[in-house]
């Protein structure tokens, strides 16, 4: 059985990478551990934590988004609201409240979740970001917490993964059939083990 091991890169998008990097990097201290492009097309990978990262595209004509607060509904076409990334105490968030404060950044005051206490603020691009530090003794990982007061009945099955529901893999696919395409980024790094021709394609 497959297991996956967090946020392999959250994948963003700006129309100006310098004021991203100021931001990610020099702000919030995320390292710059790739950046690759050509004119017209950039894309820069921040280091989140030892197993996450982040991306950006650069865009021509990309604008900021238009101001959204966190969790306001809306209609139509929508499919992101915010990111929450985690600190390791809960004194990160007033060092960062001042830091965002202090560079000009609108930033909440510390909200209390139950589970999380928590900041939000905006990136020069308008994304809305979330900071969140969980509450000592409160672990909704190890025991789930159902409180929806009108549940449908996918939600009342529980938080264990019901395997079953989706149909089984009747036809593996066999090692020489496992082929590797050449995407944006791969003739950057030396792994090119079991490449054939193929259209790149962005990460």
């Amino acid at each position: 059985m497959f297991r996956l091991t967090g946020l392999n890169h959250l994948a963003l998008v700006t129309g100006d990478m310098d004021k991203t990097i100021h931001y990610w990097r020099d702000l919030l201290g995320m390292r710059l551990v790739v950046a690759m492009g050509e004119p017209g097309y950039r894309q820069y990978f921040f280091e989140i934590s030892p197993n996450d990262l982040v991306t950006f595209f650069e865009w021509p004509g990309v604008a900021p988004v238009p101001y959204k607060r966190h969790g306001d509904p809306v209609s139509g076409p929508f499919i992101f609201d915010h990111v929450s990334f985690g600190v390791e105490r809960e004194e990160d968030l007033w060092e960062l409240s001042d830091k965002l404060e202090a560079a000009d950044f609108p930033v909440s005051d510390v909200i209390d979740h139950g589970f999380i206490h928590s900041i939000y603020t905006y990136d020069p691009n308008g994304i809305p970001l979330e900071f969140s530090h969980n509450v000592e003794g409160v672990d909704v990982r190890k025991h789930p917490v159902m409180a929806d007061r009108g549940p449908t009945e996918v939600t009342r099955e529980g938080a264990e993964p019901r395997w079953g529901f989706w149909p089984p893999v009747e036809e593996p696919t066999p090692d020489p059939d496992r082929f590797l395409i050449p995407g944006a980024g791969s003739d950057l790094f030396d792994e090119k083990k079991g490449t054939k021709k193929g259209g790149q394609h962005g990460t």
